[in-house]
């Protein structure tokens, strides 16, 4: 049996991360941008580094719901808080992270019928009516995929 693949970062992800941060956080222009993204800031739990990040998310009656498998979201966790940049306003959050199988697979289904470009960036199939390829759902939880309830305050 193979590993499933790990997360994948698009070519200068970096520059593309800067440009779009600015994007959400220029008034007037977050509008553009801000119907898909947050800015997340967080703060390492071990190096202490800070982490300014634009997610994408879907909005659940009042939360946000957001998925990722890169590593910086386990400094995501129940109980927490974190900042964030919701359509030009930064905030504060409660977090409730979300680890199991069911839970992720579920919750990047919503996040892929909203947004076909999470599917894509996540390598996620979409059939013609939009819904997400079960296996592929699946194969990102075992690369590592994780997702998060925020609930803006």
């Amino acid at each position: 049996m193979t590993s499933p693949p790990g997360p994948q970062k698009m070519p200068m992800q970096n520059v593309a991360n800067r440009i779009v941060r600015g994007l959400l956080a220029t008034p007037g222009l977050h509008r553009v941008v801000s119907g898909r993204l947050i800015t997340l800031y967080l703060v390492g739990r071990k190096s202490g580094r800070r982490y300014t990040l634009p997610v994408a998310y879907s909005r659940v009656d009042s939360s946000l719901l957001i998925g990722t498998p890169f590593a910086w979201s386990r400094n995501l966790h129940s109980g927490g808080r974190v900042e964030l940049r919701l359509q030009g306003s930064r905030r504060t959050a409660d977090v409730e992270a979300f680890t199991d199988e069911a839970d992720v697979v579920a919750h990047y289904a919503t996040l892929c019928r909203d947004n076909p470009q999470f599917a894509k960036f996540n390598e996620i199939e979409l059939d013609a009516h939009g819904n997400p390829s079960e296996t592929d759902l699946h194969t990102a939880w075992r690369a590592g995929a994780r997702s998060f309830r925020l609930t803006p305050h």
